[in-house]
C-alpha cells in the first residue's frame, strides 16, 4: 500500500510517497519551507500544496511537533500556539480534500525506526531522541509506543532541554562537535536516570554524523544512530495512516 507520508517541522515541511510494506520511499522528497508564523491556515495551505505537488488523492499521514490525542493538538513546539485546541486533522482534511492522520512527530519517527531500522525485533524499554530544530523522543515497551512523550522539554541546567541540546543550537552557537557531544550526553545520562532504557537510538540530521559526537556521550546504556534519519519521519506517518485506513491502495490523478 502506497502513503504519502508529510513531516512538519519548525523549519521544513516535506512530504514523499511510501511504500508501506518496505518502508521504501517511492518517490523523491519534496521539500517548502514552513511558513512563519506557522499558523494553522498557512501550514494547512502548505501542506495542500505539497499535495498537489504529488497528484495524490489517497490517505495522508503527518508527523507534527506536538502532542496530538485523537486528532487535537495540545501543545505546540516550534509552531504557533494558535494550533492548540484545534482539530489538526479536520484542519488538513478540509485544506487537501484527502483522508488524514496526524500523530507526534517523534512517535512517527519512532515507528519507523522500530519496524524498519535499528528498533526491529528489540524488546525492552527503547529511548529514540531525535536531534533537530527540537528535541523530540518517543518511548516503545517491548514495541508498543506510549505516545506523545515530550521529554525534550525537560529542565536541563536551568534551562528547556532542547535550548541547549538540540542540533538548532549547536549550528546557532557554532559549538564544537565535542562541546556539543557533552551536552547530548548529559540529556542522555538525565533520560537514563529516569527510563532505565535498555536501548536509545538517536536520530535526527545528525545521526548521520554520529561518529563526530558519539565519543562524547558517556552513557551506561548503549546508544546507536538511527538508520532512517531524516526519511524517518515522513515513513513512520505514512505506516500510522496505513494502519489506520483500510481503504483500497490510491494512485496519482492522471
Amino acid at each position: 500500500m502506497s502513503v504519502l507520508g508529510i513531516d512538519i517541522g519548525g523549519t521544513g515541511i516535506k512530504g514523499a510517497l511510501v511504500e508501506t510494506t518496505t518502508g521504501q520511499l517511492a518517490t523523491e522528497r519534496y521539500r517548502l519551507l514552513t511558513p512563519q508564523p506557522a499558523i494553522p491556515e498557512a501550514v494547512a495551505e502548505t501542506v495542500a500544496q505539497v499535495i498537489e505537488h504529488f497528484e495524490w488523492q489517497g490517505p495522508i499521514g503527518c508527523g507534527f511537533p506536538a502532542v496530538i490525542k485523537k486528532g487535537v493538538v495540545y501543545t505546540a513546539a516550534n509552531i504557533s500556539e494558535e494550533w492548540i485546541g484545534t482539530n489538526g486533522e479536520r484542519i488538513l482534511s478540509q485544506a487537501t480534500g484527502c483522508d488524514v492522520l496526524m500523530i507526534n512527530d517523534a512517535d512517527a519517527a519512532g515507528i519507523a525506526e522500530m519496524r524498519f531500522g535499528e528498533g526491529q525485533n528489540h524488546h525492552g524499554v527503547v529511548l529514540i531522541v531525535t536531534l533537530g530544530t527540537g528535541i523530540g523522543t518517543s518511548i516503545f515497551i517491548d514495541g508498543t509506543l506510549f505516545p506523545n512523550t515530550e521529554l525534550g522539554h525537560i529542565e536541563l541546567k536551568g534551562k528547556d532541554a532542547e535550548k541547549r541540546v538540540a542540533e538548532s543550537v549547536r549550528k546557532k552557537k557554532d559549538l564544537s562537535w565535542k562541546k556539543w557531544g557533552k551536552r547530548v550526553g548529559k540529556y542522555l545520562r538525565a533520560m537514563e536516570k529516569l527510563l532505565c532504557p535498555d536501548l536509545i537510538i538517536v536520530g535526527g540530521g545528525a545521526s548521520k554524523k554520529s561518529h563526530k559526537f558519539f565519543p562524547y556521550l558517556k552513557t551506561t546504556t548503549h546508544v546507536v544512530p538511527a538508520q532512517m534519519r531524516n526519511e524517518a519521519g515522513i515513513i513512520g506517518a505514512a505506516l500510522a495512516a496505513a494502519a489506520r485506513f483500510s481503504a483500497a491502495e490510491p494512485t496519482p490523478q492522471e
